[in-house]
């Protein structure tokens, strides 16, 4: 059995990912070692859906994300890392009739 390829990824890393990753990849988002990884693929009881792209196997990062429980990506009401705030949109905007000041 080989080592774990690196540490585990983080939340922040783990939501950056492109659409669908490799089993590496994968595997550092379960913790387990890439040997783990294949030898569940083969048995059919990996974790998660598994594509494959001619001689290469791809996870879905959509059901990637859901098998570690992360359902949905976080919204921040502030711009992280110095990136520009979102426009407001008048669709974004919800005011309650007890906020408004006379």
């Amino acid at each position: 059995m080989s080592a774990r390829s690196g540490s585990p990824l983080g939340f922040a890393e783990a939501l950056d990912l492109p659409l669908s990753v490799d089993v590496r990849t994968a595997a550092r988002a379960f913790g387990i070692c890439p040997a783990t990884a294949y030898k569940l693929i083969r048995l059919d009881a990996f974790p998660c859906p598994v594509l494959r792209v001619g001689g290469r196997y791809r996870i879905p990062t959509a059901c990637l994300l859901g098998a570690l429980g992360i359902e949905e990506r976080p919204v921040y009401a502030a711009p992280l890392d110095n990136e520009p705030a979102p426009a407001a949109s008048l669709h974004d905007v919800h005011v309650r009739a007890s906020e408004i000041q006379s």
